[in-house]
């Protein structure tokens, strides 16, 4: 019900570009998600979808575009890796973002527990079971429960107004 003063409708719509616009001015951190198929192919992409959803058990949160030709590869696989990438590692983001002949070219990766690849000089590692499932408008939202979980340190990738970067540290005091 509306206050005193508040409109009883809200104002009027907007349209995609506007929201794309807005949802950019907040900085995300960078993954690459990659499983492994059915027939031992791996698939990857990158997402910026990434956070934390619970500490107990430990769940994280991505999303995957419906449309995408990945979706029922990862919707399939029962493991995945999340890799957080380092700020030096914006080519690989640009990489797997974009459809590639063979994004896997000269990429440095170790396999672990998930069955996926984990890339070297990332800022951290994350390797889960799917915990559950949600269609949310055009998108299918993944929660995992983690299983492994490593960090290297260093300045994560950062993307903000379509441009890949690293945050600076800021000392309060």
């Amino acid at each position: 019900m509306p206050t005193p003063g508040q409109p009883a409708h809200p104002p009027q719509a907007f349209d995609s570009r506007q929201f794309r616009d807005a949802l950019a001015e907040f900085a995300t951190g960078v993954t690459i998600i990659f499983a492994r198929t059915g027939d031992g192919r791996y698939v990857g992409l990158t997402a910026n979808s990434f956070n934390s959803v619970s500490l107990d058990p430990p769940l994280v949160l991505w999303s995957l575009s419906r449309r995408s030709a990945s979706l029922a590869a990862f919707e399939a696989a029962g493991r995945y890796s999340i890799n957080v990438l380092s700020a030096a590692q914006s080519e690989l983001a640009r990489r797997f973002s974009h459809p590639h002949e063979d994004r896997f070219a000269g990429v440095a990766y170790r396999m672990g527990w998930a069955g996926a690849p984990l890339i070297d000089g990332c800022a951290a590692w994350f390797e889960c079971a799917h915990h559950t499932r949600q269609r949310a408008g055009d998108h299918m939202l993944f929660v995992g429960e983690v299983a492994t979980c490593e960090r290297a340190g260093g300045r994560g990738l950062v993307f903000h107004h379509r441009l890949f970067g690293s945050v600076v540290p800021v000392h309060n005091g």
